[in-house]
């Protein structure tokens, strides 16, 4: 078959520049042609060619993640924390990820394998009870943060939180043993700030923005500084060198907890960077704007006075002067009623600000529509306004969830399950909780720490229709009571279960409710069923044969 060859591009056309300078220099003459015929010649791709305007100046740079990421992050950080605390748009997307992700803690429900341990269920569901209970002890206590300041749910906000605003966030597992207190495990957080390279030096090979890395690239070590950067004293501030995980004994000691976005990155992006300028930008326009209609708003008085008439009604050099003193006095500034004397000869001229503007809110409603696209925050969600039809907030609602289970699941399984392991292993190591075969083998020791983190639940829009969703659900068998309890509050079904026994008998015995009510009495030679042998099976209907 004949080979079909695709038309060479045009060769280009010297300009009067080009001529002026292959005159002058032929050999860079002929380099500028070259380049203007590589120029010309791109793939199928658009964005890929620099022969269009709109991509001829589009040349960003290709850099590694250390590059792209690293060398911004000293401004990014505090921009986003400034941000958080001062930009409303901000402070709400971090605020509702927060709340929805995190709430009011992510409680620990053991959920062992009892195959693989051999258990019999009685004996699966006491060790489970017995070990969350001894967990909720440590977790609703404030002797859980090396600080002593919040307990495990309010460490997971504060964690999750920094994450957001910072990057990444790191979590130490110090051993600290106090007074009468039978736990041993802390967590200690520390702002991405703190892990850095000792004495600010460059990135290397093996150690980047403070993380010390292996063969592969795994973290080995991260290097902590003795005070925040920031603080007001940093006289002194050193560095220590901390291993990720015990050489011998292969214990956590540090966690770090970030979104990797691309690989070999080693440090964590805010959550803001992709909208750091529009969210300036809006609080400067926001800002402008309500000055804007503050003045507008204002009413004063000017009392302008004609210079010759100024001349006429003071004579006097010293009253002149005292005149002119208290109207040089005014800086400028407008407040309701102010009366203002003009000095001799001035005048306000300026233009009506016409102000409220009625285009500021569909303006404002259009970015913060982009921004939430960029952030995965529906609009409805972004700014806590549902306004349209229930479906189309329920699809908002949906689609914001589907972020924040998945949220939900990194925070389990990067900060809340790494915890209650090291607490688990410490607690057998003890002796507290017998756990057979947990230092022996990999398998089992995973077996015993099975878990299911649950959160509180995303709320409904309309009770009755989720709620007959939930029992069509259950009917045809695609879901369980367990599941359906735990998506509606986060609490299992055994636990309302227990409960609900309770409650009914109590009420029954205090009488409440009525008492179920017994059988009536049978008719001499039957049973109440109708069994002439007085059993309480039915009788077998007439055969052919009998009848």
């Amino acid at each position: 078959m004949r080979e079909v060859k695709k038309d060479s591009p045009p060769a280009p056309v010297a300009n009067l520049i080009d001529k002026l300078v292959t005159y002058v220099n032929p050999k860079e003459g002929a380099r500028r042609m070259m380049a203007r015929q590589v120029m010309a010649i791109s793939g199928g791709y658009h964005g890929g060619g620099k022969s269009r305007a709109p991509m001829r100046n589009f040349n960003p740079f290709g850099g590694s993640p250390e590059v792209d990421i690293n060398l911004d992050l000293p401004e990014l950080r505090p921009r986003s924390r400034d941000l958080a605390r001062n930009a409303p748009p901000a402070t709400a997307a971090i605020g509702v990820n927060v709340s929805s992700v995190v709430g009011t803690g992510l409680s620990m429900q053991p959920r062992i394998h009892r195959d693989v341990l051999k258990l019999e269920d009685t004996r699966a569901e006491a060790w489970e009870a017995n070990t969350r209970r001894r967990f909720e002890v440590w977790a609703s206590s404030h002797l859980c943060d090396a600080e002593m300041t919040s307990n495990f749910y309010e460490l997971q906000a504060v964690a999750f939180r920094s994450m957001l605003e910072s990057g990444d966030v790191f979590s130490m597992l110090p051993q600290i043993q106090r007074p009468g207190w039978p736990f041993r495990l802390a967590v200690q957080l520390l702002e991405a700030d703190r892990v850095s390279n000792p004495d600010f030096r460059a990135d290397t090979a093996n150690i980047v923005g403070g993380i010390e890395v292996g063969h592969y690239g795994e973290p080995v070590f991260c290097h902590v500084s003795n005070r925040h950067p920031g603080s007001i004293n940093r006289a002194g501030l050193t560095w220590k060198k901390v291993a990720f995980v015990g050489g011998k004994s292969g214990r956590r000691n540090v966690l770090h907890m970030f979104e990797v976005l691309r690989p070999n990155q080693k440090r964590g992006v805010p959550y803001l960077a992709p909208v750091i300028e529009q969210l300036k930008q809006l609080e400067r326009y926001t800002d402008a704007e309500l000055q804007a209609a503050v003045i507008s708003a204002a009413f004063a008085v000017f009392i302008k006075m004609d210079p010759q008439a100024f001349q006429d009604l003071f004579e006097d050099d010293d009253t002149r002067n005292t005149f002119l003193q208290k109207g040089m006095q005014w800086d400028g500034s407008l407040d309701s009623g102010q009366a203002v004397n003009l000095l001799p000869g001035e005048e306000i001229s300026a233009a009506t600000p016409g102000r409220p503007n009625s285009e500021f809110d569909p303006f404002v409603t259009a970015l913060f529509r982009q921004i939430g696209m960029a952030l995965e925050l529906p609009y409805e969600v972004l700014v806590h306004h549902f306004q349209s039809s229930y479906t189309a907030a329920r699809a908002a609602m949906l689609s914001a969830w589907r972020v924040f289970r998945r949220r939900r699941e990194f925070l389990s399984s990067k900060f809340c399950q790494p915890i209650y392991e090291t607490w688990l292993a410490e607690e057998v190591a003890a002796g507290h909780i017998a756990a057979p075969g947990f230092f022996a083998d990999p398998i089992v020791r995973a077996a015993w720490c099975g878990t299911k983190w649950t959160g509180d639940a995303p709320g409904v829009l309309d009770p009755m229709k989720e709620a007959n969703a939930a029992e069509k659900r259950l009917d045809i068998g695609i879901t369980t009571l367990d599941a359906e309890s735990i998506a509606h509050d986060g609490e299992d079904w055994e636990s309302k279960h227990k409960q609900q026994v309770k409650e009914k008998n109590m009420r029954r015995k205090d009488g409440l409710i009525d008492a179920p009510s017994a059988p009536a009495p049978a008719a001499p030679g039957e049973s109440s069923a109708g069994n002439p042998d007085g059993g309480t099976t039915p009788p077998p209907p007439p055969s052919e044969n009998n009848g």
